[in-house]
């Protein structure tokens, strides 16, 4: 007896039999111009049978979720045209999803390397494939005709790919004109359909992303339905690109990352140092000031501490290999959470002690694959701006409120003012009782709303020890970033048993809260790097001042400005090297020297300086002690 499904769209509910396609249904609806629809979180184009009812959401053009539809299938189009170029049995497809702005396809090409000046042609011969208008067809296989299909198209990445495929999942292939492709979906109806698209990089990515598996090429796209969007999104991409702090990290000396001591290890060099020092000194400051207390831990733990928290159960693909001393098995901490857990536990705590709140600069190392590192934005080995809380329930409002607003006074010291916040609930395999969610849940709620900020709610997008406030900044260029967390632990207070003597003289079983402000000081910095353009505000400059001195004879007088100002806790440097001054000033600006001070004839009579800065242009001319004033006034106020 054929099951029927119950479908509902656009307030009309009908059954149909299982199989039945969306176009299907649309047709019988009187839906035109759909591209596709969706069905929950999953986007399904017109051609994909129906297995499961619900409410069905038609996606036109204009919907968001259609140009995931246009990506998926421009990453076909230009698989395709790789084929038609290089060969159908010499060009094996890896994976070709879609990303924020378009796709990617890896891909390995046999006697050909793919570089950026492939891509015009690869471009041209989209274009040709779009205009030849193919329609583009889904078609369900067997096992061993999937298998069939790709060993005759030696298509070995296709063949892994088939399997890993759990026994009872659909394999599914797409067709257009001669070309085929193992693919889940969704796609457009044709080929003529897509819009606008730009093939932008190539990079190198390992299949699977390990680093033991071939290196594939991975060709990106960018796609918009038109031109006019694609532009727009290519000129941000221009911006992005002069803001890219790799590029920055190595023209302002800050970092570099060296493949002899290991990838993703990031070494400080003396400018960045400087700067980190300010940063830190800031930070445990300002812990210091809001009733903190700093400690300290090891890089390094028994395995018997990991097995207690459950990292080396859940979590050991993501640690370094222990290393085994005098019987013994140690692993580098992946997170600070035990350690501090330890402290709290080294005397008994009374709930007149609570809250504890127990934060470190403790530098966790983690493995990630090779092929997801990103100069500072993801590491191997970085410092997390880490704390726990620990409290009693009576005082989990006043802990989330005063917590949330340190964070967000962190980030505006940091110059971002526009904030998104999300709230993450109760996942289905949550633990802890109901009576701690709920408390912990409307904190978080109550901490946002009286601080005076909005906020999403992540339905079901907390982990299952705990919901959370994630909070993200917008950058110079509108990018989200990921920065402060505040997250509920329910879990490690019963694995470590943490406990405090009660009014009641009884043990009780505290809350316990992990806290990131910055994320990372790595991270962060990347995301600082990009927001300012390397041009960092005064008060983290590592070098605040550069005095250029127009002659020798100038030179002594550019010192004794530099006592002065050195005197006063500015960070200066006299550049007095046997430079034209032109190339000087250039030099400085070059490096992001917030401000730079000339003194010549003219300055030496008045003992002033003229001051140049980097944001602002030409100052003009001022004594020391006002120029030393309207700094302090800067650093002071954090510009």
């Amino acid at each position: 007896m054929e099951r029927m499904l119950k479908i509902k769209v656009k307030g009309q509910e009908i059954e149909v039999p299982e199989g039945t396609t969306l176009k299907e249904i649309f047709e019988r609806l009187n839906i035109e111009g759909a591209l596709g629809g969706k069905i929950g979180d999953r986007i399904l184009d017109l051609q994909t049978p129906l297995r499961e009812g619900g409410e069905v959401k038609p996606i036109f053009k204009e919907d968001p979720e259609s140009l995931e539809i246009l990506r998926h299938s421009l990453a076909h189009i230009m698989a395709q045209a790789l084929k038609e170029i290089y060969g159908t049995t010499k060009v094996h497809l890896g994976v070709g999803p879609t990303t924020e702005d378009g796709f990617y396809y890896d891909v390995e090409v046999e006697g050909h390397r793919i570089t950026e000046e492939d891509l015009p042609k690869i471009e041209e011969k989209m274009r040709e494939i779009i205009k030849r208008d193919y329609p583009i067809l889904r078609k369900e296989l067997q096992r061993e005709e999937a298998i069939k299909l790709f060993q005759d198209l030696k298509e070995k990445y296709k063949l892994d790919i088939i399997s890993r495929i759990p026994p009872d999942e659909v394999i599914s292939v797409y067709e257009q004109g001669d070309f085929v492709d193992l693919c889940k979906g969704p796609h457009l109806p044709s080929t003529g359909k897509a819009g606008a698209f730009k093939l932008t990089s190539i990079s190198g990515a390992y299949w699977m992303g390990r680093a033991d598996q071939p290196q594939l090429t991975r060709i990106y796209g960018m796609a918009f339905w038109t031109d006019k969007e694609l532009r727009q999104r290519l000129r941000f991409y221009e911006e992005a690109k002069k803001r890219d702090h790799r590029k920055l990290g190595r023209e302002l000396e800050f970092f570099m990352i060296d493949d002899t001591i290991g990838a993703g290890l990031v070494i400080w060099l003396p400018r960045g140092a400087i700067y980190r020092k300010i940063l830190e000194d800031y930070l445990r400051e300002i812990h210091l000031e809001r009733g903190y207390q700093l400690v300290y831990t090891p890089h390094v733990g028994k395995s018997k501490l990991w097995e207690i928290s459950g990292h080396l159960e859940c979590y050991k693909p993501n640690m370094f290999p222990a290393m085994e001393m005098e019987g013994e098995e140690y692993y580098v901490k992946p997170m600070n959470c035990p350690f501090h857990i330890a402290v709290y536990k080294s005397k008994v705590r009374s709930y007149k002690e609570l809250p504890v709140k127990l934060a470190e600069l403790g530098t966790v190392y983690r493995y990630e694959m090779s092929g997801v590192l990103h100069g500072l934005m993801r590491v191997r080995g970085f410092t997390q701006d880490d704390a726990h809380i620990i409290c009693t329930p009576e005082q989990v409002n006043d802990v989330i409120r005063e917590t949330l607003d340190l964070a967000l006074t962190v980030l505006k010291d940091f110059g971002f003012d526009d904030f998104k916040i999300y709230i993450s609930t109760r996942p289905e395999d949550a633990i802890g009782s109901d009576d701690q969610w709920e408390l912990s849940e409307n904190a978080l709620r109550k901490a946002v709303e009286d601080l005076g900020y909005s906020y999403e709610i992540d339905e079901g997008g907390g982990a299952f020890y705990g919901p959370k406030i994630d909070v993200k900044i917008k950058d110079a260029i509108g990018r989200l970033w990921q920065c402060s967390t505040i997250q509920f632990d329910f879990n490690l207070p019963e694995r470590f048993d943490m406990t405090y003597i009660g009014p009641d003289n009884q043990k009780h079983r505290p809350y316990m809260i992990h806290r990131a402000l910055l994320g990372s000081i790595e991270r962060f910095t990347g995301v600082l790097l990009e927001h300012y353009a390397g041009l960092l505000p005064v008060w983290l400059s590592p070098t605040q001042v550069r005095i250029i001195p127009i002659a020798d004879r100038h030179k002594d007088y550019a010192k004794k400005v530099y006592e002065k100002l050195t005197s006063e806790g500015f960070r200066v440097e006299v550049d007095d090297r046997d430079e034209r001054m032109n190339a000087k000033i250039r030099d400085a600006e070059l490096m992001k020297i917030p401000y730079v001070l000339v003194v010549g004839d003219r300055e030496v009579e008045q003992d002033t300086v003229s001051v140049r800065s980097k944001r602002e242009g030409n100052l003009g001319s001022m004594s020391v002690e006002e120029f030393a004033q309207m700094l302090k006034l800067k650093v002071e106020r954090k510009e």
